[in-house]
């Protein structure tokens, strides 16, 4: 019989097939372009091989595909007759990840990882930041996927994807003793692994070696090709190391070159999140405004997301709303979002309205209410979804916000409550209370 890379037996009869799937699958599970390609040709060798056709829903999900993807896993149920349990248990799923039903899809992938824990592409879209537990708004989130990938690592061993996606769930809940060692190993396993190098890049973060990130980030990309699905994503990084650094011009060449919308290469999350939060970080480090830039944005954003839908999402909308002055949108949105609230369909509660008026507020100049909006929510904003570090733009805008109040006792507060490791911090003003 034969198996996929992680042992799992396989119903396709192919040799063929069952190779271009193992392809396929590490290309998914590295980030690098070409999955669906790959997927496509194990479709090609065998046309009833029902967990290819999953697996290629899956990569034209990530791409923003979500048609496609669809139609990929509606293609790969009409061949669910018959499967073996884990392969049935393994497309339904990916049926429900697919339908946007998350939390059935949670749960799904909890007890199929119970019974099958090697099978990675279950676990993948539990394991990231942006993923189902990542984006389920609730309160320890970050605890629940460090836990998930805690019961199954004994499963895994030494294999280079789940090293880095268990050293990423160790890092974001403060375990980086732990998770240093577990993500140096996946680097020096597959070097080509793009999830490795964003993690590592994460790892510089944390420890505040923004020298060292640049100098490795920098080097990492010449060899990753621009149709990757996180070379935006790290480039946003390499982005941050130059702020940091006070190399405005550098930054921006970044962004028009690779994150900026039209460019970027990825879903529409990737490219509203890393825009959005890439200008207002600019801003609170001290650079001008770019109007043209913001309001491209802004109607990118409105076009791809016109409605709620994933608070990681609805907070930087609002945040372009505010910058540019689009009330109207932004309090309609918010409309919405008490509507969901209401109708308990607002999975992260009170926060991305609480930060959505925050923003308002700070770009009206009234720091006293930002600062009471952003603080009202400040320890449970990883509901709204996304890394510690992606989520320091809240914690930025509260400490730029103390500054413009006068408010200098509460912002060295904050500063010295800050978690230990990113101890510099870009923005402008902050020296004063040196």
């Amino acid at each position: 019989m034969l198996t996929d890379r992680y042992g799992l037996a396989l119903s396709t009869q192919s040799a063929a097939a069952r190779d271009a799937y193992v392809v396929a699958s590490d290309l998914l599970l590295s980030a690098n372009p070409g999955p669906v390609a790959a997927f496509d040709r194990a479709i090609a060798a065998d046309p009833g091989f029902a967990l290819a056709y999953a697996g290629k829903a899956r990569a034209l999900q990530l791409l923003g595909d979500i048609q496609g993807a669809r139609g990929a896993v509606q293609a790969g149920n009409a061949l669910s007759a018959g499967l073996p349990p884990r392969e049935a248990s393994h497309l339904a799923f990916h049926d429900k990840l697919i339908a946007g039903q998350a939390d059935a899809a949670t749960e799904a992938a909890k007890a199929h990882l119970a019974e099958w824990p090697r099978d990675a592409l279950v676990l993948s879209p539990c394991s990231s930041v942006f993923g189902l537990i990542g984006f389920s708004g609730r309160a320890g989130r970050e605890r629940e996927q460090v836990g998930l990938l805690d019961s199954v690592a004994p499963a895994y061993g030494d294999d280079w994807w789940f090293n880095a996606q268990h050293a990423f769930g160790l890092m974001e809940t403060g375990q980086r003793d732990a998770a240093r060692p577990k993500i140096e190993r996946a680097v020096a396993q597959n070097p080509g692994n793009a999830n490795a190098a964003h993690i590592r890049a994460h790892m510089y973060y944390e420890d505040g070696e923004q020298t060292a990130a640049h100098a490795y980030l920098a080097d990492w990309l010449t060899g990753y090709s621009p149709e990757g699905l996180l070379h935006g994503h790290i480039t946003w990084h390499l982005a941050l190391c130059a702020l940091q650094e006070g190399d405005t011009a550098e930054a921006f060449r970044l962004y028009a070159q690779s994150f900026a919308p039209g460019v970027y290469q990825a879903g529409p999350l990737f490219v509203v999140a890393d825009a959005v939060s890439f200008l207002w970080r600019a801003e609170l480090a001290g650079a001008a405004r770019d109007t043209d830039q913001w309001r491209l944005l802004h109607d990118y954003a409105h076009k791809m997301f016109p409605h709620p839908a994933i608070a990681y999402a609805d907070t930087h909308i609002a945040l372009a709303d505010a910058v540019t002055g689009d009330t109207d949108a932004l309090h309609a949105r918010l409309r919405e979002m008490q509507d969901l609230a209401r109708a308990g369909k607002l999975p992260s509660g009170p926060v991305a309205p609480a930060l959505a008026r925050g923003f308002e507020a700070f770009l009206r100049a009234d720091y006293t209410a930002a600062i009471d909006a952003f603080e009202l929510v400040f320890d449970e904003h990883e509901r709204i979804g996304g890394s510690r570090a992606q989520r320091d733009l809240v914690e930025f805008t509260l400490l730029k916000a103390y500054l413009n109040a006068g408010r200098l006792d509460d912002a060295r507060r904050r500063l010295a409550a800050r978690r230990a490791g990113p101890r510099d911090v870009p923005v402008a003003g902050l020296k004063v209370l040196h």
